[in-house]
Parts: structure tokens; sequence; C-alpha cells
């Protein structure tokens, strides 16, 4: 029997950065915990880069996941807001790298279309599917909700990528 696989899924934000961790072991995934590093919204762009860097970091050292996933920055009308967003993916992929975690990415409708079925969706039905995939999972934020999502997302993925290597092999 294979050994449990910890994941981390991180859906980057300079306000809020959702974080939810699972367990994923053959077809079946077990809720872990989940929350929401939070940015001081007044304090400087560095000062808030560390703080979701300390609190990611934290996370890590709390759970020891051993891979992580992050959803892709997606590119809206506001180029600063874009900017900014990306800066803070940034620290979410750099603070797994650091600990040596291989970190996955995925498109925002790659997670939907794992969760929810289809490439579009609501933040409600990626709540609503992560529940029923998952009963015991409590979150704080439709963000944390979203990092779950992720999660589940690169569970599915990297089971379908080892099949085929073991297929091969």
């Amino acid at each position: 029997m294979q050994s449990p696989i910890r994941i981390i899924g991180i859906d980057p934000g300079l306000r809020r950065t959702g974080w939810g961790l699972i367990e994923s072991q053959g077809n079946s995934l077990r809720f872990v915990a989940a929350g929401t590093v939070r940015s001081d919204d007044k304090a400087d762009l560095a000062v808030r880069l560390c703080q979701i860097h300390d609190g990611l970091a934290a996370i890590l050292h709390d759970f020891t996941p051993n891979e992580a996933a992050v959803e892709q920055t997606f590119v809206n009308r506001d180029a600063t807001a874009t900017l900014k967003l990306g800066q803070a993916r940034g620290v979410a992929m750099l603070v797994p790298a650091r600990a040596g975690l291989r970190v996955a990415e995925y498109a925002p409708n790659a997670v939907k279309k794992a969760v929810i079925g289809v490439g579009h969706g609501d933040k409600k039905q990626i709540q609503m599917m992560v529940k029923v995939l998952m009963p015991k999972a409590v979150y704080d934020t439709e963000d944390a909700a979203d990092a779950l999502a992720i999660a589940i997302c690169h569970a599915h993925h990297r089971q379908s990528v080892t099949g085929r290597l073991a297929a091969i092999g």
C-alpha cells in the first residue's frame, strides 16, 4: 500500500492567500487543514510580501507537505493589480520551492474542471464540491476553499501522471 502524499494547495493573493492541505492515497482524499494568510493592507508592498512569506513558511513548517500546487495568475484590466498579484504568486511559489517541494501550477479553469467537472463555475460551486469531496473540510474564507480545490486538482493530475508512467515502465 502506498504512503499518503500530503499536498498543499495555495491560492495566491496580496490581501488574502488561501492554503489548503490534503492527503492523497490512491483514490482517497483526506482533509488535513486549511486557512488564510492575511497581509496588512496599510503596510508597504514589501512588508506585505514578507507577511505572506512568513505565514506560508510557518504553515509548511507545521504541516510538512510533500508537494505543492499553486493557481496560475489571470490577467485583468488593471495592470497594477495584476503585477501585485504576480508578486504575491511569486512568493507563494518561492516558499515551497525553498522548502524543497515540487511546485505544480494549474490554470483556474483546470482547477474548476477537476473539482466541479466544467471549466467555468463560481466560488459557491467550488465550495459545495469541496464539501462533497471532503465532508470534514473546514475553511475560513473562499480563498482557503479555492486552495483546497487546487490541492484536489493536483491530486487528480498527479495520479494520472503516475498511472501513465507506471503503464510505460
